[in-house]
């Protein structure tokens, strides 16, 4: 359990402080008084350091992170490494070639192809063994993705005991059984539980108990081995539970894959992902042990475990439940792109409208994401909230005479007149929408109340491309522009007196 200096640095580094995520990433990867060795954590952690220009953590990425991890980072992991190799360090180089060279192809990796080249050349200068090898091999014609001939931990070397290597030298899983399970795992899962089952049960038989007798041992598994446990468990999770399953999942979990940590976490909470109560789990639910795992997986990206957060913090059988805590971690989940965390984010905010004006636009920003999502709730209450833009009867005649005489003449009466088609506006809103505060990027917000008391305060979504260009074209003419009563285009009469002026006396009389 994370002391009390642990438990500041843990808050200031989720409030953004660059020197507490250095701190918390530096616990993660080295291990702390109250915090367990997780390398994938330690790397979200510098990561986040090093965007605010913590030089400390590029530099610990590159010495430290090895490729098993950071290929789950791509493509933001790149840079990182690149900035390590340009500084010296000759393990980022590897890393680097590895990423760029064995990982997907994408356009920042294509770009990379030659720099990565000469990082595993200079790193196999360098004397690094795994470089020298996979230079050898790339030079023979033989693909780069066959593992090298000594299996490497994703703890640092600093970390590493005779004891641990001893162990993982009597359990490693051979190149021939990796590359046989992970075609099985691509093709037939029936088949690869077969074929794994013996290489589990010998891996299993060797192992603590849990991840609490790990964590005071001297077990320390591969990434091939959280590989082998984290699938093994995904698939013994769909048979009935047992106990081989839960080994398998808190071993997964101890050794850093963030899918069994989210499993292990609804698994203490006795809950599904909706949060939901679930038969299966443990005897007692053990919400303090569910926060543990759900925070690290969710630390990870996973924003499933976010979400299962925000249930926890707010049953009401929590001892410490709190509906702030809830809503942090439900917004969280959110951005990560959780369409049921923005639709609950979105109705929180139109609950809201009363006593804060802006929610609606709150809501209608998570509905859009939920609905882009496919969920048919939030397509539902996006309906009900926000306006569709419909065709204006006073502009469909009007339309058809913006010529290039009034773009000229008249270039800011134009654009309003363009806002109006788009939008669906009437002939007040077109004139006096303040049109830089109108655009909220997802939706424009109408609001004339202050000059036409007759109005009512509405939001139009901004659904497609061309109206999104359309919008930010008409904002940069307006944003040197005073658009108030007293600025260039006047009041509300002198508006509607010039546009009354320029329209030909057929469309005056209508």
């Amino acid at each position: 359990m994370a002391n009390r200096e642990e438990l500041g640095i843990i808050r200031g580094a989720r409030a953004g402080d660059a020197g507490c995520q250095l701190a918390l990433g530096k616990l993660y990867l080295f291990g702390g008084a109250g915090l367990p060795l997780n390398v994938p954590t330690a790397l979200h952690w510098l990561s986040r350091a090093a965007q605010q220009e913590q030089d400390e953590a590029w530099q610990l990425i590159g010495s430290h992170i090895p490729f098993e991890i950071a290929q789950h980072s791509l493509p933001d992991a790149l840079r990182w490494y690149q900035r390590a190799y340009d500084a010296g360090i000759a393990q980022a180089g590897l890393v680097l070639a590895q990423l760029v060279l064995q990982g997907p192809a994408s356009p920042e990796s294509t770009a990379l192809r030659p720099k990565a080249q000469q990082a595993l050349e200079a790193a196999a200068r360098a004397g690094l063994p795994e470089a020298q090898w996979l230079l050898a091999n790339r030079a023979g014609g033989l693909p780069l993705s066959a593992p090298p001939p000594v299996q490497r931990s994703a703890r640092p070397l600093a970390a590493r005991r005779p004891a641990q290597q001893a162990w993982r030298a009597d359990n490693v899983i051979s190149s021939e059984d990796e590359a046989r399970l992970e075609q099985l795992w691509q093709q037939d899962h029936t088949a690869f539980l077969a074929q794994a089952r013996p290489l589990l049960r010998r891996l299993l038989a060797g192992a603590p108990a849990d991840a609490e007798a790990a964590r005071n041992g001297d077990w320390l598994p591969g990434p091939p081995q959280v590989l082998l446990l984290a699938r093994c468990a995904e698939l013994l999770a769909a048979a009935e539970p047992d106990a081989e399953l839960q080994q398998c999942r808190e071993l997964a979990a101890y050794g850093g894959d963030r899918n069994a940590q989210l499993a292990l976490g609804l698994w203490f909470a006795r809950m599904d992902g909706d949060g939901k109560r679930q038969s299966h789990g443990i005897a007692a639910v053990n919400f303090k042990r569910a926060i543990r795992w759900l925070t690290l997986a969710g630390e990870q990206g996973l924003a499933e475990a976010w979400f299962a957060l925000s249930r926890i913090y707010l049953k009401p059988e929590f001892s410490q439940r709190c509906v702030a805590e809830a809503q942090s971690y439900l917004e969280r989940a959110a951005e990560m792109g959780h369409s049921g965390a923005q639709l609950e984010c979105g109705m929180y905010a139109w609950r809201n409208r009363r006593t804060d004006e802006h929610s609606d636009i709150r809501a209608a920003y998570w509905l859009q994401k939920a609905a882009a999502q496919g969920c048919k709730e939030a397509e539902t209450a996006l309906a009900r909230i926000v306006a569709s833009p419909k065709e204006a009867d006073w502009m469909t005649d009007i339309v058809t005479c913006l010529t290039r005489e009034l773009l000229e003449s008249q270039p800011l009466l134009a654009a309003r007149l363009e806002l109006a088609a788009l939008f669906g506006l009437s002939r007040a809103e077109a004139l006096l929408l303040d049109v830089k505060a109108a655009d909220q990027g997802h939706c424009l917000v109408v609001d004339i109340r202050a000059s036409y008391g007759r109005s009512k305060r509405r939001l139009v979504l901004l659904r497609t491309a061309r109206e999104r260009q359309a919008l930010d074209r008409i904002v940069r003419l307006f944003e040197s522009i005073d658009s108030g009563p007293d600025g260039l285009e006047g009041n509300y009469r002198q508006r509607l007196y010039r546009l009354k002026t320029w329209l030909p006396d057929d469309l005056l009389a209508a």
